[in-house]
This record gives structure tokens, C-alpha cells and sequence, in this order.
């Protein structure tokens, strides 16, 4: 299933109000976390999967990649990131990440924010951006955290003053979709387990280098009271993986 949530314009008129989209990276919980993982971009080729309002595609260039190339299904989406770019070294692609076609080792760095659990088969990510990765190229994403995605009810268990009592995980070996609420009703994701997503990665030839349960940062959470519960459970993962060079992981 493909799914495109961001062209119903109910959704989209909710997304744009998030902080996210209103701030940019900096709005965004988990970016400083993000942020830090990402390897040098200078003169690199870069790849961003679901890049939304391009907000990484930017990022990238001004860090002076060489270029970037940011795919997204959305066709709103896209609208409003041509509309915050201004700069010819970056294009972007109207198309499914499941049926993306880049040339063997086009990229340098691959990433990806908070699109590939509306995705059915992260090992055909994997086995694609593999594909597309130079040798020793890194691949980084963020998704929502497998023990976040675990029910159908994405929610807090509340008590009868509407207080957050814990964050419920249930199901979560039971692998497949999530009919969920976000912004609207009938979003469609995708849950799997930790392990799911190291393996598929091992599996399709990469590395890892790191996993991080991102909190929001100290300056977040001092500045928004709302933030204060995401300390209790992680909302999300992001993974950093390199491809392996060779057989003997030696880079020429």
C-alpha cells in the first residue's frame, strides 16, 4: 500500500501547524540527536527519502554538499518545498520510496525522517539504498519507535483526570499494519520490531554505527511543557549504517 496522507487536505492543513513544519529542524525533538549522527556532507551527494517540505535537502546544501535530490510521493508536499528552495543543485522527485531507480553507487549519504514506517517493506529500502550507496557511503533514518508503533492506539493510558498513567505496549511481535490516528484518522502504518530493522540492515550489507533513542533536548524541554512526558518512553529511533566497502571492508 501506498499510502498519501499528506495530499488529503484535511491532513495537510494539520500537518502544516505542527512545530516541525512551522520551525523546521529545529522544531523537530529528535533532530540535535539526528543532527549529530550525519557524517561529513562537503561535496557530497546526497538523498533524502520522504522529504517532506525539504527541510534536510537545505540542510545538506548548506553544509555544501554537491548535490541533493529529495524524493517524496506528496504532491503538496513538494509544492511547498520548491516554494523554500531556491537553489538549482537540488531537485526533487514525485514518487513512492518503494519505487525509487538511482544508478549503483550515485550517493554518498542516504537519509530519511520519519517516513519508513508508512512503508510495508523496510528490507526492499534497504536492498535499493544499498544499491544506490557508494562503498562506504552512509545511510541514517529516523522512524517511529517500534515500542511507540506497537498498538493501533498510539496513546498514553490516561486516568479519570486525563493524566498520562504509562505508555501500553502490546503486540508488539505481531508485525504488519497499524490502522492509527495521527493528525486525522485512518493513518495506515507499518509496525516492526528492533530487531527487524537491524537485521534487514545486516541482511542487505550495511554496518551499523549507531542506534540512538533520541530525547528532546534540554532547551526543548525547558521551553515546552508538552515535551516534559517524552522522557518517559522513546518516540523514536534513528539508525546510522554505513555500507560495507568489500569483502574485506576496504574502501579503495
Amino acid at each position: 500500500m501506498k499510502q498519501n496522507k499528506y495530499d488529503d487536505l484535511n491532513f495537510f492543513s494539520a500537518y502544516k501547524k505542527m512545530p516541525r513544519s512551522i520551525n523546521g529542524l529545529e522544531g523537530a525533538g529528535e533532530w540535535h540527536v539526528f543532527k549529530s549522527l550525519l557524517p561529513e556532507l562537503r561535496n557530497k551527494s546526497v538523498l533524502d527519502l520522504g522529504c517532506g517540505f525539504g527541510w534536510y535537502c537545505r540542510f545538506a546544501r548548506e553544509q555544501q554538499a554537491s548535490s541533493v535530490v529529495g524524493v517524496d510521493l506528496s504532491e503538496k508536499m513538494l509544492q511547498k518545498a520548491r516554494e523554500l528552495t531556491d537553489d538549482p543543485a537540488i531537485s526533487y522527485i514525485q514518487m513512492p520510496i518503494e519505487d525509487i531507480v538511482f544508478s549503483d553507487s550515485q550517493f554518498d549519504t542516504v537519509i530519511s525522517s520519519l517516513a519508513f514506517h508508512y512503508i510495508e517493506s523496510f528490507q526492499v529500502i534497504c536492498n535499493k539504498v544499498h544499491h544506490c550507496l557508494k562503498p562506504g557511503g552512509t545511510f541514517i533514518f529516523s522512524v517511529e519507535h517500534p515500542i511507540f508503533t506497537s498498538r493501533n492506539e498510539q496513546d498514553w493510558y490516561l486516568d479519570d483526570q486525563g493524566n498520562h498513567l504509562h505508555w501500553p505496549v502490546d503486540h508488539y511481535q505481531s508485525e504488519g499494519v497499524r490502522d492509527t490516528t495521527f493528525l486525522t484518522e485512518n493513518v495506515i502504518k507499518y509496525h516492526r520490531t528492533i530487531s527487524t530493522y537491524i537485521n534487514d540492515l545486516i541482511g542487505a550489507g550495511f554496518a551499523l554505527k549507531a542506534i540512538k533513542e533520541p530525547m528532546p533536548s534540554d532547551e526543548m524541554l525547558k521551553n515546552d511543557s508538552v515535551m516534559k512526558d517524552e522522557i518517559r518512553r522513546p518516540m523514536f529511533m534513528i539508525i546510522a549504517a554505513d555500507k560495507l566497502c568489500y569483502s574485506n571492508n576496504i574502501c579503495s
